[in-house]
């Protein structure tokens, strides 16, 4: 019940106590991820297609909000990987108001869907769709970074996955030595530090070493600052972008991608932070959180948010155990674009290259998408058509493509699952299960009475079945019973089907009896006045009281016709 509360996880901790020694807990857990993501921020805004400050005022803005009306304890918000693929996109068709009205429209929906309490269906999101797109995301993400980690002079780098590898071909003339140098020390450092020590995190490590490296021996190497002029100290005045009704509509699917990716990878940190806290976290509130979040970011020239993984990990590791924490830690960043800000300007782009490859590394999981491919065949085609659609054609499109084709795929095996049986007379035991007290094979099934069972969910996928199965009516009995015990809901379709069924019977003059109807299609036939139709006399909880209903009728029938 506590996870559709909608209230922060924060009033809950002032509500419970906050001592001074989890204050000191908290205080240094927010500064130590505040360290980790301020080059994230930067690389992730880079890679994005906007300027790298936008990453750290999403990160200072959205990363606050988010922890101060969070429904986890441990939440850490800011922009993601996820995002780099569909921000890149939206920025090349619309440019920076285009992105900002997606990131609102992104933000309302999120709202919503928190307001409807969907916060436990969005995480049923199949996991096949989920690892198919976050790995043809990583892919995408590396794939962006070979001008930077090589240093290749290209003015521009294609949008489209396959055309970047000829234009990266034919620029391999101006690859930088320096450059790559940078990069592999970069990925070296990150990957190896942690032998060392967890304290510091391996990429403030890297970018402190490279640029120290680059300005001490002037290496030749493009930075932040050549490119894209210095970095701002403080945070932009807030402005609403310039909306109009047709952008809207042309951008509602990409905002509704990133409120789906916003509310899935949120609500699966969300989780991963449960399982190492041993908290429940409040999924409704979550998405409230997030909603509020990438509302407020694109005011301040800020891209879209979620709670992002590995710094809520990285939170709850070092002691974090509040949403003080992740409070702590936008106050970080925004201390450090304050203070130290200008010289951001000084990072290598091959730096920030090599920290995303890492980053893409990580986030492909390719040995869950390996594992992945042993599953049953539909899972394989879910996941194949999600990872391929993301690299070639479109995120938006993949993940709406995913997650349809799991649903039908999943509508496919229940009506599978679903059996229309016809119980003779003469059973044998394979026909039903012999350990069944209420096995029809135990009871005497009168002359002229067929019995068919339904077991399973009789929904629109099973309807077709059920019609096929009553085809096999043999002749015309004089009682049809449908047992139902094991029929734990009812669709409008299905019910339609019943509906069918029971004009026929009463054109061949049959009897419908229906035995074993369970409460919630009980209700559902009630209110369409199927039940009506039928009589409440021919409705049954049990076999036994369907067969000598049945009974009755039969001999009734003999018996006015020897009048």
């Amino acid at each position: 019940m506590s996870q559709s509360k909608l209230v922060p996880k924060i009033v809950t901790v002032f509500q419970e106590g906050y001592s001074r020694t989890q204050l000191g807990s908290d205080l240094m857990a927010g500064i130590i991820v505040g360290i980790v993501a301020l080059p994230l921020a930067i690389a992730f805004a880079i890679a994005s297609g906007v300027k790298p400050e936008q990453g750290l005022y999403t990160a200072i803005i959205a990363g606050f909000l988010i922890s101060l009306l969070s429904g986890s304890r441990v939440q850490i918000g800011g922009p993601t990987g996820a995002f780099i693929v569909i921000i890149f996109s939206i920025v090349q068709q619309h440019g920076y108001d285009g992105l900002a009205t997606a990131t609102l429209m992104a933000g309302a929906l999120l709202i919503l869907m928190g307001v409807a309490r969907m916060g436990t269906i969005i995480k049923y999101i199949p996991y096949p769709v989920t690892v198919g797109f976050t790995a043809g995301i990583a892919l995408i993400i590396f794939a962006g970074q070979l001008r930077d980690l090589f240093g290749l002079q290209m003015d521009h780098v294609p949008a489209e996955f396959l055309e970047k590898w000829p234009a990266y071909a034919s620029h391999l003339d101006s690859l930088n030595l320096w450059a790559l140098g940078l990069g592999l020390l970069t990925i070296a450092i990150i990957l190896l530090w942690p032998r060392v020590t967890r304290k510091i995190p391996g990429s403030l490590l890297a970018i402190l070493l490279t640029t120290l490296l680059v300005h001490l021996f002037a290496l030749p190497v493009e930075t932040i600052g050549s490119r894209f002029g210095s970095v701002p100290t403080s945070l932009p005045v807030p402005r609403l972008p310039n909306i109009s009704l047709e952008l809207m509509r042309e951008l509602f699917s990409p905002a509704l991608a990133i409120a789906l990716l916003a509310g899935i990878e949120s609500l699966l940190s969300a989780v991963v932070a449960d399982g190492m806290t041993e908290r429940r976290h409040r999924s409704n509130m979550e998405l409230i959180a997030q909603g509020v979040a990438n509302m407020a970011s694109p005011l301040f020239g800020g891209i879209p948010a979620t709670g992002a993984i590995a710094r809520t990990a990285t939170n709850v590791k070092n002691g974090g155990r509040t949403p003080v924490a992740g409070i702590v830690h936008a106050l970080t960043l925004l201390l450090v674009m304050l203070f130290f800000g200008k010289w951001a300007s000084l990072i290598p782009m091959a730096t920030l290259a090599g920290i995303l490859v890492v980053v893409a590394w990580h986030m492909s999981e390719w040995h869950l998408f390996v594992q992945l491919l042993k599953s049953p065949p539909s899972d394989v085609l879910v996941l194949i058509s999600t990872f391929a659609l993301t690299v070639f054609v479109d995120l938006v499109i993949a993940i709406e493509v995913g997650v349809v084709l799991a649903a039908l795929l999943f509508m496919r095996r229940m009506a599978e699952t679903t059996q229309v049986t016809k119980i003779g007379a003469a059973l044998t035991d394979q026909e039903e299960d012999i350990n069944d007290p209420l096995a029809l094979r135990l009871r005497q099934v009168p002359s002229g009475v067929e019995v068919y069972e339904i077991a399973g969910p009789f929904f629109f996928g099973a309807a077709d079945k059920f019609k096929n199965s009553l085809e096999t009516v043999s002749g015309k009995p004089q009682v049809l019973v449908l047992r139902l015990r094991h029929v734990p809901a009812i669709d409008a379709t299905a019910l339609q089907a019943l509906e069918n069924l029971h004009q026929r019977t009463r054109k061949s003059n049959t009897r419908l009896i229906l035995s074993g109807v369970n409460p919630d299609p009980l209700m559902t036939m009630k209110k369409a006045g199927f039940i009506d139709k039928v009589g409440m006399e021919n409705i049954f909880d049990n076999i036994d009281d369907a067969l000598r209903r049945a009974a009755e009728i039969v001999e009734k029938s003999e018996a006015s016709r020897h009048l």
